[in-house]
């Protein structure tokens, strides 16, 4: 006992030496950085106060006296110090502030109370951060460039790229180059000819925008508060959107949201706030939403908006039931299908798939060159859209145009062709599905007397029986590649149409008829599939980055493991349906079904608002401003915004546009390009795997801060970081880091850290993943479920509980098979007319043969924009406005494009260029007129996601001349039993309209912005 006890305090006194060493080199520290770096020395000077470091016995201390001109330090404890941080023991102390940090006893230091900070937080969580700072070595950053200015990088949803800087103002943005350090490209052989990528990075034009966008105008660039809104006296709300604003600081402002925090949640409980995001923001891991907003939102406490699974709507709520891919959102994989296509593919049916407008998701134009390899090899393609659309235009092949939303029709009479004809792989029928004698039944007729023919299709679609006739001869005779939807394996096209559920279901019906996984024959558009590298581990931006979020991101796969961080938790139960948002808040009432991607099931369990003995939503925090131009029927918002019910609204957004205007606290976030971060091109994981299987070279950025913030704008983070020092959470939001801090955590914890050294990457900013070897390639996508194998594509889903049989055999149905009676709809509601256990086909209640088209005699078909990401370019004085096909300058504004059919166009007396009032009962949007023959009769075309929304009151309702074509669309979800927005198309009528008038009638009506 002596003895062990002489060992215990001979260990505790040099772990007591250890940590008094390491206090007197952080204060050497401080000195010399702030004699070498005149940023860290700035740093050291933004506060005045003392702050101590010390054990809880009192036995190791030091404090730190900061003068607003120096440091200096002593040993020991200080009377009356500002701050206090404070260590269980020495021997913690010294493991804990000894490079490099161990991050998981940091985590649970926190979490067990043995390290803890007291104090005022602005000057604690400040102090933290210096200490974080200083052991921060001051690499270089960027590449000075002969011309004067420094080369940084950055990431944006349309790829990677340079940012040339000089005098701290961007000059340029340029695609990224790869060099011989960047290692080889990956080379496919096929049919005598060997294809290899282009050695770039092809970005989206919409990444192009971004100095237009980083310098426009419309920035906001000041706090702002509504000048008829008094937090203290009377609200006003009726005069959201009408009203101006006043500037203020951001002390007033950042007092003002949290007092109304405060209020609200000791009035009613944090779920009376809810914060209301969009789909997108601007990319990087650490400053998106499901990073650093949900680290915030969770520990403030709130009502969670929902989302609807956006764009995988058919997918989500129609096709999972077949084959299952909850975790993809009802989509196909998509392994090494650029391969399998171009060695084995005799024809590329394209259906609703337009990946030459749309990039895919975050793509850039990196399928562009693939898809030119089709061509090259002479395999012929097929475009079945109502649009002649640009991937149509630009390879060429058939065109189809079916009447919108009777795709479905079509579908079910090329599969009546292949079962009368015997043009159907039964050999895979009859081993890997379930069902498929009842669907045929229904198909031949037997079941409702009407045999789904090629004539019987005619009158639905337009389409004359013998193109389809022809088409299922040609398809059922040549191995296939079905691009179904912007990914080619899902995702978009008509999956976002009223008719979505069952368009997608078709889908996966007919690849099923034909055997997909076998040579040749399975979904893709070139878009997704390339052959890289799967197995180097970097987060993707669904990861949850820091938000500490192991049930709403995807966090729990691997990043938290990997990246030890503070949970958080919102401890609210209660959920509104996002599409019931407006309803949720006018009436009080709402009710939907959720997205969850865990299991087939999910989606069943429906969500009432309000949960019991929870507050109505009072408070909206809108994140981003795009629900005008993106969301359905979205004049809504208006009333929302002006109802009595919602006391306080304050608006996070970065331009001054759509929703900020609706606010009554403005605050001026600033541009990734003003910001550190750290991404992964395309890399969305935590919503689906492998998204980077888009790009043809896996790219890595350090996404530069590369200016410092206009005016007084700052990043999310620090935004949501100074909020939480003032609500008492600064600590439990920021772990003592700072953005670069967080970004550099998350390096070290990825595999990236394994390749590049930290100070390499500070300076290049990027680094390119090497394509295996062509042995080590994935296999590709489905061939394990064709040959009846055990799954061994590269992905973690489904999960273990959904197989009904042996772990990894199977699909996720109860069958295990793919399934044309979908036991799932069957058990939950067989009697469901919109959603039956078998695909039927169904009018659309928006459509052709609709009531509402003797009213409005067009149909309106708004597919996601092409020069836009969503609303994110769009606008803004940007330099898209100067492309003719997205924008127009007609008098004083830019207009939207609206095309029309040359034939409709003269019969109505409209002429290109013209501006029109395409209108329903739900709203009127102003456009400039394009007539083209790339459409049929009684139909228009437009690009959704205007960032614009520019309305007025009038005789005939809200009429917007910014764009939003989305204010005319249906709040009504695809069929009754989802939560789902059916936003691509509806019925409108349109007239042609006089300059003169529409100019006047702005000028003097009441604005409502």
């Amino acid at each position: 006992m002596t003895a062990g006890g002489g060992f215990s305090r001979a260990a505790g006194a040099l772990d007591e030496i250890k940590f008094s060493a390491i206090l007197r080199a952080l204060s050497l520290l401080f000195r010399s950085r702030s004699a070498v770096d005149r940023s860290f020395r700035a740093r050291t000077r933004e506060k005045k106060g003392i702050a101590q470091i010390r054990t809880r016995d009192g036995r190791v201390a030091r404090y730190f006296v900061f003068s607003g001109k120096d440091v200096r330090t002593h040993a020991g404890l200080h009377a009356n110090p500002d701050a206090v941080l404070t260590l269980e023991t020495a021997s913690l102390g010294a493991r804990l502030m000894m490079p490099p940090i161990n991050w998981l006893e940091q985590v649970n230091a926190q979490k067990n109370f043995q390290l803890t900070l007291d104090g005022p937080e602005e000057f604690a969580c400040w102090f933290v951060q210096l200490i974080m700072a200083a052991a921060r070595v001051p690499w270089p950053v960027g590449e000075a460039m002969m011309d004067g200015s420094r080369r940084f990088t950055s990431m944006t949803n349309g790829g990677p790229c340079h940012v040339w800087v000089r005098d701290g103002r961007i000059v340029r943005i340029t695609p990224i180059d790869l060099t011989a350090e960047d290692g080889p490209s990956w080379a496919i052989e096929a049919r005598g000819k060997r294809f290899v990528p282009p050695r770039q990075a092809t970005i989206s034009p919409h990444t192009l925008t971004w100095k237009s966008l980083v310098y426009s105008p419309d920035r906001l660039l000041h706090p702002m508060k509504r000048i008829d809104f008094d937090p203290h006296g009377e609200r006003n709300p009726g005069k959201r959107g009408l009203s101006g604003y006043e500037r203020i600081s951001w002390d007033e402002a950042l007092n003002i949201v949290t007092s109304e925090i405060i209020r609200l949640k000791s009035a009613h409980g944090p779920s009376a706030i809810t914060f209301n995001h969009p789909a997108h923001h601007n990319w990087g891991n650490i400053g998106y939403w499901l990073s650093s907003l949900y680290r915030f939102a969770n520990l403030v406490g709130h009502t969670k908006v929902n989302h609807n699974p956006d764009s995988w709507e058919g997918w989500f709520w129609g096709a999972m039931h077949h084959w299952g891919q909850s975790m993809r959102l009802g989509t196909a994989e998509p392994y090494s299908t650029v391969e399998d296509l171009l060695k084995h593919a005799e024809m590329v049916v394209f259906w609703s798939s337009d990946p030459e407008a749309t990039n895919g998701l975050y793509g850039g134009q990196e399928g562009t060159v693939r898809r030119l390899w089709i061509r090259e090899l002479g395999i012929p393609t097929v475009h079945i859209d109502p649009y002649l659309n640009n991937t149509a235009a630009f390879l060429g092949g058939k065109w189809i145009s079916p009447r919108p939303g009777t795709d479905t029709a079509m579908a079910l009479a090329i599969a009546y062709i292949w079962i009368q004809e015997g043009l159907y792989d039964r050999d895979f029928v009859r081993r890997r599905t379930e069902g498929f004698e009842t669907w045929k039944d229904y198909i031949l007729g037997y079941t409702d007397g009407v045999a789904k023919s090629p004539e019987w299709q005619q009158e639905e679609t337009g389409v004359p029986a013998r193109t389809v006739r022809a088409l299922a001869r040609e398809w059922g005779r040549k191995r296939t590649y079905l691009a179904a939807g912007g990914w080619g394996n899902g995702f978009g096209g008509a999956g976002r149409a009223p008719t979505g559920v069952q368009w997608a279901r078709s889908m996966v019906c007919l690849l099923a008829l034909q055997g997909f996984g076998r040579e040749g024959v399975n979904f893709g558009n070139l878009q997704f599939g390339t052959p890289i590298d799967h197995t180097f581990w970097f987060p993707g931006y669904a990861d949850g980055g820091i938000s500490g979020d192991l049930t709403n991101t995807g966090a729990a796969i691997a990043l938290y493991q990997r990246m030890p961080h503070l949970p958080t938790m919102n401890s609210v139960q209660q959920q509104v349906p996002r599409m019931q948002l407006p309803e949720a808040i006018l009436t009080g009432k709402a009710e939907g079904f959720p997205r969850d991607g865990r299991s087939i099931g999910g989606q069943f369990a429906k969500i009432r608002y309000p949960a019991p003995g929870a507050s109505p939503i009072r408070m909206i925090y809108k994140y981003g401003s795009s629900n005008f131009g993106t969301m359905s029927g979205s004049n809504r918002y208006v009333e929302m915004y002006r109802s009595p019910n919602l006391e306080f609204v304050v608006n996070q957004s970065i331009w001054n546009e759509g929703e900020s205007r609706f606010a009554d606290i403005i605050l001026p976030a600033c541009t990734s390009f003003e910001r550190w971060d750290i991404s992964e091109w395309a890399n969305m994981a935590g919503y689906g795997h492998h998204g980077h299987a888009q790009v043809n070279h896996r790219v890595i950025t350090l996404q530069h801060k590369c200016i410092e913030p206009l005016g007084e704008s700052r990043s999310d983070y620090e935004i949501f970081y100074a909020l939480s020092r003032k609500l008492g959470l600064g600590a439990l939001f920021s772990e003592g880091m700072d953005e670069l801090g967080w970004v550099q955590r998350m390096f070290e914890a990825s595999d990236l850290s394994k390749k590049i050294t930290w100070r390499r990457f500070l300076k290049r900013g990027y680094y390119v993943v090497p394509p295996p070897s062509p042995e080590h390639r994935p296999p590709v996508a489905f061939r394990w479920f064709y040959e009846g194998r055990p799954k061994d594509t590269p992905e973690p889903s489904p999960l273990a509980s959904e197989y009904a049989g042996q772990f990894r055999n199977g699909f996720q149905t109860q069958s295990g098979k793919f399934e044309f009676e979908c036991q799932s709809l069957a058990t939950y509601d067989p009697h469901d007319e919109e959603r039956s256990p078998i695909l039927k086909y169904q009018r659309s209640w928006e459509g052709y043969h609709s009531e509402r088209h003797e009213r409005y005699p067009f149909q309106l078909i708004t597919p996601h924009p092409r020069f836009s990401f969503h609303s994110h370019n769009d606008g803004k004085s940007g330099f898209l406005n100067g492309v003719r096909d997205h924008r127009r300058k007609v008098g004083n504004s830019y207009y939207l494009v609206l095309r029309i059919n040359i034939s409709d166009a003269i019969e109505r007396g409209i002429q290109e260029n013209d501006l029109v009032r395409v209108y329903n009962d739900r709203g009127s949007v102003i456009c400039v007129a394009v007539p083209t023959a790339r459409l049929g009769r009684g139909m228009v075309h437009g690009y959704e996601s205007s960032a614009r929304y520019e309305p007025i009151v009038s005789q005939a309702g809200i009429i917007d001349r910014g764009g939003s074509l989305n204010t005319l669309t249906s709040k009504r979800p695809m069929i009754a039993n989802s939560h789902s927005i059916a936003a691509s198309a509806c019925l409108v009528d349109i007239e042609r309209c006089d300059l003169a008038e529409i100019e006047a009638a702005f000028a003097e009506s009441t604005v409502c912005r």
